[in-house]
């Protein structure tokens, strides 16, 4: 068995023994039972500057086969989110070329629409000063979005939680932006774990009066909206908003913690972990749309360790570990992320990350995998 020298969290190496590798199959169609997206992260280009604040450079080859590979196992995929770096350091002009080029790559397997939802909001404009300029940012966002043929999934803005009053003015500003979308829209609640300038987001720090503005939000909009993505960590919350969502209008899942009760209970998922475990996850939906649950619960229950330590505290940095996957999975050549993130996370929480990884079965080349950790440890002077 493959051996790696790990160091734990008291600071002692122990010799970590590799599992068997898993095959999984990719499913011989989509999920059925559930719509689900995979929240997809860019590969920087390696040769690149990525010092904070510099341009964002691309390795636009393995960017487009990683997506590529979330559609072989039947995953829908959610682009320029959050996973890809938005606000943390990808910028407008790299994500209009990820959007157009990310659309051109789904029609090869179907309808862009039905495959792709991407990110609109008002990164571009970090000094918006008032609300119609706020607005004016979202529509030309939507417009990239909607030429390109894909889903306008609305983002938070920092702008708007910034410069809005009360809980009116984004009812005001949603639904002049959903009233402009060529197709229904996806809502998406992120919480300030994933970032903390949106705290106070719908108009309240009080999330019972936060949630009533956004249902009331959604409620008038229920015939333009497809869902609404909660990214909240918490699922009694999930499941309570679920319940009185507008018949029609989904729940997508953005709980990286609770997914798999919540997806058996009826939620569909737009998820970052569904990047790194996506094999695992179009088995265990497989499951589910046969009607297995003990396989589906079976199948995720080794994620979940894995998941609860990539997003820890603090959340905004679980990209890190994300990216560490890809590479040790072979995905990409190099672990580098735009904005010098790779830095983000400490050794010990990327070996442990590594360690779970392993355990969860999804490190499909062990000589591979631990080749790569090894060189990553000897940096932190780890010797084998």
């Amino acid at each position: 068995m493959t051996a790696v020298t790990l160091p734990g969290p008291d600071r002692r190496l122990d010799t970590y023994r590799m599992r068997e590798p898993v095959a999984w199959a990719p499913p011989p169609s989509p999920p059925t039972s559930r719509v689900v997206y995979a929240a997809a992260h860019v590969v920087a280009d390696p040769f690149a500057d990525h010092a904070p604040g510099s341009r964002t450079a691309l390795d636009w080859d393995a960017t487009l086969r990683f997506r590529r590979h979330l559609w072989s196992y039947g995953l829908r995929v959610a682009d320029a989110m959050d996973t890809a770096q938005r606000n943390m350091g990808l910028d407008w002009t790299a994500t209009t070329e990820l959007i157009r080029r990310s659309a051109a790559e789904a029609r090869n397997f179907g309808d862009p629409a039905d495959l792709l939802g991407c990110g609109a909001g008002t990164d571009h404009l970090p000094q918006a000063a008032t609300l119609e300029e706020v607005v004016a940012g979202y529509l030309e966002q939507m417009e990239t979005v909607q030429d390109a043929g894909a889903r306008v999934i609305i983002m938070a803005s920092r702008q708007l939680a910034r410069l809005a009053r009360g809980p009116e003015d984004y009812h005001k500003i949603y639904g002049r932006l959903i009233g402009q979308a060529d197709r229904p829209v996806i809502l998406h609640w992120l919480g300030e774990m994933f970032d903390p300038a949106l705290a106070g987001y719908w108009g309240s720090r009080d999330l019972p009066a936060a949630t009533e503005a956004f249902l009331a939000l959604v409620h008038d909009h229920a015939a333009r909206v497809d869902g609404v993505k909660v990214s909240l960590l918490d699922a009694e919350h999930e499941v309570r908003l679920r319940e009185r969502l507008p018949a029609g209008v989904r729940l997508y899942t953005g709980d990286d913690f609770n997914y798999p009760e919540l997806i058996a209970g009826g939620s569909h998922a737009l998820l970052g972990i569904f990047d790194p475990i996506a094999p695992a996850a179009a088995a265990a939906l497989q499951a589910l749309d046969a009607g297995d649950r003990e396989r589906f619960e079976t199948v995720l229950a080794p994620t979940v360790p894995l998941a609860r330590k990539i997003f820890e505290t603090p959340t905004y940095h679980y990209k890190t570990g994300i990216v560490l996957l890809a590479w040790l999975a072979g995905h990409q050549d190099a672990f580098v992320m735009v904005n010098g993130a790779h830095s983000a996370r400490s050794i010990l929480h990327l070996a442990e990350v590594f360690r779970l990884a392993d355990q969860a079965g999804l490190l499909p080349d062990p000589d591979l995998a631990a080749a790569r950790m090894r060189h990553l440890l000897n940096t932190a002077g780890v010797t084998q």
